[in-house]
């Protein structure tokens, strides 16, 4: 999984840079987060991961203060697993797919500067040889992990109580795209499946597009393999449909978590301006104040 040419390579590891950490990590200085459904979880994972299947946990309303109490929320979820500011986090699931890049966003979006994404996720890992077990076990006032001996110990976190003031920079709420329709500078990147930016497959009040958006499903940016792409070939396809570097991109789906994919591709090229539309296509489609088009293929 190297020799991918990322402007910021360090923001996705590689089973090999993964193990490397875990073989030499100290008690907690390193937290794992399995984002997968768990049944996934359970038939094996990563000794020491913390299981979080943040899918579901969405928000419809950009407003402040549903804003405000959904990061809260999260973060607490966050915390119960271990996360903190001083700590590596590495967030992973089968594939280099939406879950993990939520949940990488998500820490960036709170000022977190050291969250990874596992390229290729388990089944890299697998296929590079190397263990998962189905141990679990419980856990209360943070993540569980290997002490000396083999033994479990409680991982303390108070990361929820002493958040950093959220990047402002890194989240586009309704009334921010509504503010910068007109706005040369601003392109709206639409990561949703054909059939839902055609308005043939309607997932909220009203079907259809933001308008003036570009559309290009998150799904292309994934190989065969499960891993993303290389960036020449990731850079080709955005800048295909005018997402260049001198733009400030947002991407959207229908709740945050393709487009946060595509926030980490874009993090990945160097793009000094990405935000994530949280709300996405539920709550603009929902919104029958706000404009959209129905493109025609």
């Amino acid at each position: 999984m190297s020799g991918k040419d990322y402007t910021n390579p360090d923001l996705v590891w590689s089973p090999d840079r993964l193990k490397d950490r875990i073989g030499g990590r100290k008690d907690d200085d390193l937290i794992l987060i399995d984002t997968r459904p768990a049944p996934n979880w359970n038939g094996g994972h990563i000794e020491g991961s913390a299981h979080l299947d943040i899918y579901g946990i969405s928000l419809n309303d950009t407003g402040p203060e549903a804003l405000a109490a959904f990061t809260w929320m999260l973060a607490y979820l966050m915390e119960i697993r271990g996360v903190d500011y001083g700590k590596t986090v590495v967030f992973y699931e089968d594939a280099t797919g939406f879950r993990a890049a939520r949940g990488f966003w998500f820490l960036e979006y709170l000022g977190h500067k050291d969250v990874h994404v596992l390229d290729g996720g388990m089944r890299a890992w697998r296929d590079a040889g190397y263990p998962v077990t189905t141990e679990a076990w419980p856990m209360a006032q943070g993540a569980q992990d290997p002490g000396p001996g083999g033994t479990r110990k409680i991982i303390r976190s108070s990361f929820a109580s002493h958040l950093e003031t959220p990047d402002e920079g890194k989240i586009a709420t309704a009334g921010y795209i509504l503010d910068h329709l007109e706005d040369p500078g601003v392109v709206i990147h639409d990561t949703r499946s054909e059939g839902e930016y055609f308005a043939e497959n309607v997932r909220a009040a009203r079907g259809g597009a933001i308008p003036g958006s570009r559309h290009l499903e998150w799904m292309d940016f994934v190989g065969g393999d499960g891993a993303l792409l290389p960036a020449k070939e990731l850079r080709t396809m955005v800048e295909g449909i005018g997402c260049t570097a001198d733009k400030e991109i947002v991407p959207l789906c229908q709740g945050g978590y393709r487009s946060a994919h595509a926030y980490l591709v874009y993090r990945l090229l160097g793009y000094p301006r990405v935000r994530n539309y949280l709300g996405s296509w539920k709550e603009w489609g929902d919104r029958t104040d706000l404009p959209i088009e129905v493109p025609k293929r």
